[in-house]
């Protein structure tokens, strides 16, 4: 008798826990803050791409663990959530398209912010540069040859015909529009490491101390390198009628891709801080700008990675602070 009792009542309170579960309200996310890797810990040591954010916004929270995510979300109570996608195309738009599917969340109404580092040609910009992307552009689909196998000097790509409705995005000019003057008194880091490496490059962008930019975001699974490929994805961001190509990175436009077949894209904003050139000084090969010898790195890293959120955070403040006018959509500037 007192095994039957055991039994009904462990199974009275499995039926309680499921029934609870299943009536749990989801999380309304408010903002979800996307970046690509962290380097250990969540907080106190090196920081990554995440670390500022999870310092941020989530130093009190649980792990959410997601079935198919790179990393656990984490939430805060003001409908904040974040997470670490995990590197290249495949790894981060497989994680955002397991957190966006998954029950627990509610993103019918969620803004987007995909942060993380990236290359930035020296002719536009500069080490510890944050740029606000304008075009997402996908730098891999399209035919490519040896340059000696086409007419010398002649660019080496074309598009290929049926790729048009995912190889190239437009953000919304108007959220956009809000990161830049929401940003525009933020003090940036710098560092003298990152002072002493600029100066050997010509250009007057690459000397420039870091500031604020807008302009296109290359994303591609290959680390291209030199100026060869940097003119390439240039021509490619002249070809689709894009803004001039600033950002060299590796997720932005597949992950865009996931979140648009769900909800659209006039609600992300892709935020990027400049690591690192795409190609050498005039003094160096492309060989040896990829592999530098020990002490020769660029530097700026760290502020970098402190950069980007402080560029990034008042938007994500101002959106969940006056949540009642962004619900709906993005709001005109003069109405709040």
């Amino acid at each position: 008798m007192l095994e039957v009792c055991k039994s009904g009542l462990i199974a009275l309170t499995i039926s309680t826990l499921t029934a609870t579960i299943a009536s749990a309200e989801p999380v309304k996310v408010k903002v979800f803050i996307g970046s690509m890797f962290e380097i250990g810990d969540n907080t106190g040591d090196r920081a990554g791409e995440f670390q500022h954010w999870f310092s941020k916004y989530w130093m009190d929270t649980e792990p959410q663990e997601v079935l198919g995510a790179f990393r656990p979300v984490h939430c805060s109570d003001a409908g904040i959530c974040g997470s670490v996608l995990g590197m290249g195309k495949v790894n981060s738009s497989a994680s955002m398209q397991a957190i966006l599917l998954n029950p627990n969340y509610d993103f019918s109404e969620a803004y987007y912010v995909l942060a993380g580092v990236a290359g930035t040609p020296p002719s536009r910009g500069t080490i510890g540069d944050v740029v606000w992307g304008t075009w997402l552009v996908d730098y891999d689909l399209g035919h490519r040859w040896a340059p000696e196998e086409g007419e010398p000097g002649a660019p080496v790509f074309i598009p290929r015909s049926g790729y048009e409705a995912y190889r190239l995005f437009e953000l919304n000019p108007s959220l956009v529009a809000w990161g830049v003057a929401l940003s525009d008194d933020v003090e940036m880091r710098d560092s003298q490491a990152a002072q002493e490496y600029r100066q050997r490059y010509p250009d007057a962008a690459a000397q420039a101390a870091p500031s604020i930019k807008t302009g296109t975001h290359m994303t591609g699974d290959t680390f291209f390198h030199g100026p060869g490929l940097s003119n390439e994805a240039q021509y490619m961001a002249e070809l689709y009628g894009a803004d001039d190509y600033l950002i060299t990175e590796m997720e932005a436009a597949a992950i865009a891709l996931v979140i648009d077949r769900q909800h659209g894209t006039d609600r992300i904003v892709s935020l990027r801080g400049a690591v690192n050139f795409d190609q050498g000084n005039p003094n160096e090969t492309t060989l040896q700008h990829l592999d530098p010898a020990p002490g020769e790195t660029a530097g700026g890293f760290a502020e970098t990675v402190e950069n980007i959120t402080l560029v990034g955070a008042p938007l994500v403040d101002r959106i969940v602070a006056d949540w009642e006018h962004w619900k709906d959509g993005v709001p005109a500037q003069d109405s709040q």
